[in-house]
């Protein structure tokens, strides 16, 4: 079977060139974040360091392209009232797939991040490249009917969020952790063809840690985070001085087969003593506090390796016992941070967004760079 899915509905004239200047992309984010109160022009002049000129040029380009619409006036310390402009959320919509190992989660979203539409479904990551595509597609296409009831149409792309490891830039999954038939399979290429729309695709851990990234999961000030995701494997993603960082080959996180016993338990991966084997072993015979000791453990090699603000938890297996694993871990962190000197406490915390953490990362693999965040980095502005 050969699903093909199409444009929901007809297009709202969303012109992707509009949205390519780096000048463009800072005023776009800024109207995002502004969210329904709008903003100024004359704020996104001083706040993006732009022209009033050049601020006008580009909302009259946006304002043509559907994108941003004027939402009244606002008082002004002294002159006329301002007008507010503000960004016209439901013009470009996003697809998020999350492809698990047992279990397959859609999202639409809006341009803002908000989700239009979700489902979820089981899934056989084993079942074979034709069987996982096509239970994709007729969950997207369903997912898409689905938001085309809700008002969402004009779809910008997929994004496409798996377990590693995987070639992000050419879209290639490599030796998925007991999947070995994955390795070399061309997924971007493939599922594009299937669906009719742009793809991208990224690991999950990466999917998440970018969305966490654009809500400044880290806190105040903290612009370097490792999101480690426990539940049928375990990664991390990495957010380095407010950038999402993937490696030159996308070989950054993969946190779940360092190795920490040289005699320990054999891993699927072919090495011993990992600690995803260590970890999910103690899970499974009921102790999650040794999981918790375990992960924690690896947390600390983490911040000691690269001097990180903040960690964070999540995953399905977390989100079952995540007062215990926030505690465990953050016993272990907080040790090894006194052993070392420095005084500075690193918090650990679980991660927002629950169980829709990473579909809604992938949402984001499409819709980051239209606004200057492809790779997570908060864009250049003026204070």
């Amino acid at each position: 079977m050969n699903t093909h899915v199409t444009h929901v509905g007809p297009s709202t004239g969303v012109n992707l060139a509009a949205l390519r200047g780096h000048n463009a992309a800072l005023v776009l984010d800024l109207l995002r974040t502004a969210g329904e109160p709008g903003i100024s022009r004359l704020e996104l002049a001083e706040r993006t360091g732009l022209t009033p000129q050049a601020v006008s040029k580009i909302t009259a380009r946006l304002r043509a392209d559907g994108l941003v619409v004027e939402a009244g006036r606002r008082a002004s310390t002294g002159g006329k009232p301002r007008t507010v402009l503000r960004l016209v959320a439901g013009a470009g919509h996003a697809v998020g797939l999350h492809l698990d190992r047992d279990e397959l989660r859609t999202v639409l979203t809006d341009l803002a991040g908000d989700v239009v539409a979700a489902r979820r479904a089981p899934l056989d990551l084993g079942a074979g490249a034709d069987a996982v595509l096509t239970t994709a597609a007729c969950e997207i296409d369903q997912l898409l009917a689905e938001g085309e009831a809700a008002g969402g149409d004009s779809v910008l792309g997929v994004g496409v969020a798996v377990p590693g490891p995987l070639d992000h830039a050419g879209g290639v999954l490599h030796r998925v952790t007991g999947f070995p038939q994955w390795d070399g399979f061309p997924l971007r290429d493939a599922l594009a063809e299937r669906l009719g729309l742009p793809v991208v695709v990224d690991k999950d851990t990466n999917a998440a840690a970018l969305g966490l990234a654009l809500v400044g999961a880290a806190g105040e000030g903290g612009r370097s985070f490792a999101y480690l995701h426990l539940g049928t494997g375990l990664g991390a993603g990495l957010v380095l001085d407010g950038a999402l960082y993937r490696g030159e080959r996308t070989g950054a996180g993969e946190f779940g087969h360092q190795v920490i016993q040289l005699d320990g338990p054999p891993c699927e991966c072919g090495n011993r003593g990992c600690i995803e084997a260590i970890c999910l072993a103690a899970v499974a015979a009921g102790d999650v506090e040794e999981a918790a000791r375990v992960l924690g453990e690896g947390a600390g090699n983490l911040v000691g390796l690269l001097d990180i603000d903040a960690v964070l938890l999540g995953g399905r297996t977390v989100s079952a016992a995540e007062d215990l694993f926030v505690r465990g871990v953050g016993a272990v962190v907080e040790t090894r941070a006194r052993r070392g000197g420095g005084g500075r406490s690193i918090p650990v915390r679980s991660a927002p967004g629950g169980p829709t953490l990473v579909v809604e990362g992938a949402a984001q693999l499409i819709l980051a760079p239209l606004f200057g965040r492809g790779t997570g980095a908060v864009p250049s502005r003026r204070a």
